[in-house]
């Protein structure tokens, strides 16, 4: 089958096409005929070697997929040949707390991803696809919307009436959104960009920040709560916009730290936290059985994935760049029919 590796750390320039054997199913296996992936910002730190743990190489990237089963090995119950799923991040974190994880058992890392003409899951590490997603729409679930439910919802519990604040206009961001209007709560977006707003809005935002022309945003969220703050945050630029996104929350609200893209180096005031109340939780995706009942909301809601641009997969390198450098307004997707 082919395969797209990245042969050696370093930059996106080390991703190459290659021929790997076709897998079989072992006890309770199965193989997925991989008809879209998506890809994370963790794809790119990965592949450039930024990451902040490094992996043996050669590995095939993307944590992020769907597939048709089309083998099934001894003992598999739980899907047969011809079903739609999606593969879990934390292939043996079936539910319960964090500490049922294993870091080992992270696809894209340090186990192969899905950026491949087949992939083998174990049975327990996939869900069924929502019925009413296209493949590319299900593609983008697995680590993005999961996080983001995980995060509102799972560790949050959101309720209706309380306000959402959500960082940037990336896949968990815009998840985060859609998840949070769609439970009856105050959202507000931030952005470099008003076109972008604008679409937020469009997706059930409230209200619209725009941090280049208002680079202190947090005074601008307090002003929009009448000086109350936000009581869930969706933080993704780390370091550098922690120190606001703590001024911009109400007492005793939680703060989702997703990711670093603002990069790893920052002040914080550990005073900010004591007189705010505020809890500040690492979000490490979630389980299946996060996953599970996010898709059941997906459909009871009607709730499509926000698509950038699609690539066709072999063009790979193409849609990293873009993911790395073009400011996506959702999620980027390749295209494994193409």
């Amino acid at each position: 089958m082919k395969a797209i590796e990245l042969q050696a750390p370093g930059g996106i320039d080390n991703l190459r096409m290659v021929e790997r054997p076709k897998p079989e199913p072992g006890r309770q296996e199965m193989i997925i005929k991989v008809k879209a992936t998506a890809l994370n910002y963790r794809d790119v730190e990965i592949a450039r070697g930024s990451y902040h743990t490094a992996f043996a190489l050669p590995l095939i990237p993307l944590s992020d997929g769907v597939g048709e089963v089309v083998a099934v090995g001894a003992e598999v119950t739980r899907f047969k040949v011809g079903d739609r799923v999606c593969g879990t991040f934390w292939q043996r974190w079936v539910g319960g707390s964090f500490a049922m994880a294993e870091p080992a058992y992270q696809r894209g890392g340090p186990i192969d991803g899905l950026l491949s003409e087949f992939a083998r899951l174990d049975e327990q590490a996939a869900v069924p696809a929502p019925p009413h997603l296209s493949d590319i729409e299900a593609a983008t679930l697995p680590c993005a919307a999961v996080t983001a439910w995980h995060a509102l919802f799972t560790e949050g519990r959101l309720k209706p009436g309380e306000t959402v604040l959500s960082l940037g206009t990336g896949g968990v961001s815009l998840f985060a959104v859609q998840f949070a209007a769609a439970a009856g709560a105050r959202v507000i977006v931030t952005s470099s960009s008003d076109g972008k707003l604008a679409r937020a809005k469009a997706l059930g935002a409230h209200d619209g920040v725009n941090y280049r022309r208002d680079p202190d945003w947090a005074t601008a969220v307090l002003t929009l709560t009448g000086g109350r703050g936000a009581d869930h945050i969706i933080e993704v630029g780390g370091p550098q916009s922690f120190d606001q996104s703590l001024k911009a929350a109400a007492r005793g609200a939680q703060i989702n730290v997703i990711g670093y893209l603002g990069g790893s180096d920052g002040a914080i005031n550990p005073l900010d936290i004591f007189r705010r109340q505020v809890r500040a939780r690492g979000i490490p995706v979630g389980s299946r059985e996060t996953f599970e009942a996010m898709n059941r909301a997906l459909l009871v809601n009607g709730l499509r994935p926000v698509i950038d641009r699609v690539f066709p997969w072999m063009e790979a390198a193409e849609a990293f760049r873009h993911l790395e450098h073009g400011s996506p307004f959702g999620k980027v997707v390749l295209d494994h029919t193409q």
